[in-house]
């Protein structure tokens, strides 16, 4: 998501502000904008360049403020009213709404409120919060806002943009990023810092768990809406999502990858040649590697720059299509070379099991694959696309059947304790500020209504986790 207040062409430069986060949304891109009167929006299935092709698209919806967002969709739909922001009209005023993340509580909100006449258009989270806000007999937009917010359990930050002001706000544990920037005299707020780099904006800082932020013509404001709880920034936000030239609480996301590759080589050194990353998130993982145990980096996998994330593609199978297009192996630097593989994570194994086979068929003697997060054994309910037991392959089956399964010579994921270290937060949480519920089962948020669903379809190696701990995960 990217929102800015008061400047000449504002949706030319959220579009090239969202340039710089296509990473993470390529489905579908939408922008809304305003010149003070009315808001005019366009969005459709796409990446941005393709949605906005047409440079007429922007000139119509043209304005002095905008919010855009990508589409990153946790299932296969892809209906064009999915596609935030949102955009109402009202009698009363008009508003534009983005959200990244999930609501845990969602479906009781939704059931409530189309109990009380609601009609709902889309499957969008965004929109819950919509009706929320038309619900509220607060005075100001502002309060209204305040007040829905206050009704959401989950991991969010979220963006509105009216006649008057942007507003954005960040949950009770700051789950989900959110930083504040400023353009000569206008004021920013972005999903990640990269969008304020691309378009030369200054960082200002990070709006914080609990936090709410109003910017209209008299500058910006900063207040809460909520106490704020135990800071647990989304950990895939280091290991995957985020660019490596963004930073978080303080954190550079390339130089959290180079840590974890150095804890991971002192926890799980192995006798090799060469060290190979996989692109493009992986590569700062593997230099950190190669530099702690002292074995050269070698570029042994080619990434087709036009292709986009598999992990994010709504489907196994486009999945599977993405991987053959986007990566292939350099024979002549692995051809007879012991390799340690490193890659962000495992969540269903077959991009794992396709790499390690291309290396071999390359010519690599062994792979040895080294993962830059512990083992994914629960389902994520914060808005990443891995909702159910029955994908994870952790969660169905050992380490060492994992390793086979994928034709690893040996595999080893960082601990727990050691992703703590590599990122390097020292708040005073249970877990130093990040959340671990992927691989823990400890939701941050609880389960809300994903409780029931949980429980069914747990399975042995779960329960067997959540038995002994995260710190005693071999079974």
């Amino acid at each position: 998501m990217f929102g800015i207040w008061n400047i000449e062409k504002a949706p030319s430069v959220a579009f090239y502000a969202l340039h710089a986060l296509q990473h993470r949304g390529q489905q579908g891109a939408g922008i809304v904008s305003t010149e003070r009167t009315r808001l005019r929006g366009y969005r459709n299935v796409g990446l941005l360049a393709a949605v906005f092709k047409d440079n007429g698209k922007l000139e119509k919806i043209d304005g002095t403020s905008a919010l855009g967002a990508l589409w990153y969709s946790s299932g296969n739909s892809t209906n064009v009213q999915n596609i935030e922001p949102l955009l109402y009209k009202f009698n009363d005023g008009h508003l534009g709404i983005a959200m990244n993340g999930n609501l845990n509580n969602a479906r009781m909100l939704r059931a409530k409120l189309e109990d009380e006449g609601a009609v709902f258009h889309s499957a969008s989270h965004a929109e819950i919060i919509m009706h929320l806000i038309r619900r509220s007999r607060k005075d100001s937009i502002e309060e209204r806002f305040k007040e829905a917010l206050n009704k959401l359990r989950g991991s969010f930050s979220v963006m509105l943009l009216t006649q008057d002001a942007l507003y954005g706000a960040v949950d009770r544990h700051a789950t989900r990023p959110l930083v504040l920037g400023r353009l000569n005299d206008s004021y920013t707020i972005a999903s990640e810092s990269c969008a304020l780099n691309v378009i030369g904006a200054e960082f200002l800082k990070d709006i914080s768990a609990g936090e709410f932020i109003k910017i209209d013509d008299d500058g910006y404001e900063i207040g809460s809406f909520c106490e704020a709880s135990n800071i647990a920034i989304e950990s895939m936000e280091f290991i995957y999502f985020a660019r490596p030239d963004s930073t978080i609480l303080g954190k550079n996301v390339h130089i959290v990858r180079k840590n974890t590759g150095r804890v991971l080589a002192r926890e799980f050194p192995v006798d090799a040649d060469i060290v190979v990353g996989v692109p493009n998130s992986s590569l700062s993982l593997a230099t950190g590697y190669a530099e702690e145990i002292g074995l050269p980096y070698e570029m042994g996998l080619i990434k087709n720059q036009y292709i986009g994330r598999t992990f994010i593609e709504p489907s196994q199978n486009l999945r599977d299509i993405a991987v053959k297009m986007k990566l292939s192996a350099l024979s002549d630097v692995v051809r007879n070379k012991r390799v340690i593989l490193l890659d962000d994570s495992i969540v269903r194994g077959t991009t794992s099991k396709r790499i390690i086979s291309m290396l071999k068929k390359a010519g690599a003697s062994e792979v040895h694959l080294r993962i830059g997060s512990p083992e994914i054994v629960f389902p994520s309910y914060s808005g990443i696309d891995m909702k159910t037991s029955k994908e994870l392959i952790a969660a169905n089956l050992t380490k060492e059947q994992v390793r086979d399964l994928i034709g690893a010579d040996s595999l080893e994921f960082i601990s727990v304790d050691g992703l703590k270290e590599a990122v390097g937060f020292d708040f005073d949480t249970p877990n130093k500020g990040i959340a671990l519920d992927i691989f823990t089962g400890d939701y941050v948020e609880g389960l809300g209504n994903y409780k029931e669903e949980f429980e069914a379809e747990l399975t042995d190696i779960q329960k067997e986790y959540l038995k002994r701990g995260a710190n005693e995960r071999e079974i």
